[in-house]
């Protein structure tokens, strides 16, 4: 979950505890571990109503000054009026980038991301690509997105959309260009 770097140090000290997204569709679950900045957090639940339903308090969990303020934040795929549907998701932060749950990653948890990686290739049709995808990663951290897809011969837009699959399963995280791995990435790739 992407979040302004402004906002970083506020979610890390737990001045931030919610954030309003105007999206399509949900692009995190009620329990996912996502990085923000040098923490990282979990979701405690999303819901969707229009955005008039939020309420003050919550406005009061985003760190923005006022409603206005959170419409235009909330609005980076359209205007938001009082009926548009937004999703309100609480979170908390579970902990520093170094310590948390995937960079401890049992045995029992890489084998469960390995079998769920080999599902998603096997029910892929362009047949496995996220070892392959991870270890384009390894081989080169900090690289730009358009030559990460070229170097596989993908459309930008469809890579970005598997490597935030393989970072919805703590794989891999988001740097200011690029992407790197994370603990469990590199573990998951070792076997």
């Amino acid at each position: 979950m992407q979040f302004t770097r402004d906002s970083h140090r506020a979610v890390a000290d737990g001045a931030v505890t919610l954030t309003i997204r105007r999206w399509t569709r949900p692009q995190v679950k009620v329990g996912g571990h996502y990085t923000v900045g040098a923490v990282v957090i979990e979701v405690d639940a999303i819901e969707l109503l229009p955005f008039h339903a939020i309420s003050d308090a919550d406005l009061a969990r985003t760190g923005v000054a006022d409603r206005e303020a959170s419409r235009a934040r909330a609005a980076h795929s359209g205007p938001i009026d009082d009926d548009t549907l937004v999703y309100r998701i609480e979170f908390h932060v579970v902990g520093q980038k170094a310590d948390a749950v995937p960079a401890r990653a049992t045995e029992a948890a890489v084998a469960a991301v390995a079998d769920r990686l080999d599902r998603i290739d096997a029910r892929d049709p362009r047949g496995p690509w996220t070892r392959a995808t991870l270890r384009l990663i390894a081989d080169r951290p900090g690289t730009v997105s358009t030559e990460l897809a070229e170097a596989v011969g993908w459309p930008r837009m469809e890579f970005k959309a598997s490597v935030r699959k393989l970072k919805a399963l703590g794989l891999t995280e988001s740097l200011e260009v690029g992407y790197r791995l994370t603990h469990l990435g590199a573990k998951v790739l070792q076997t």
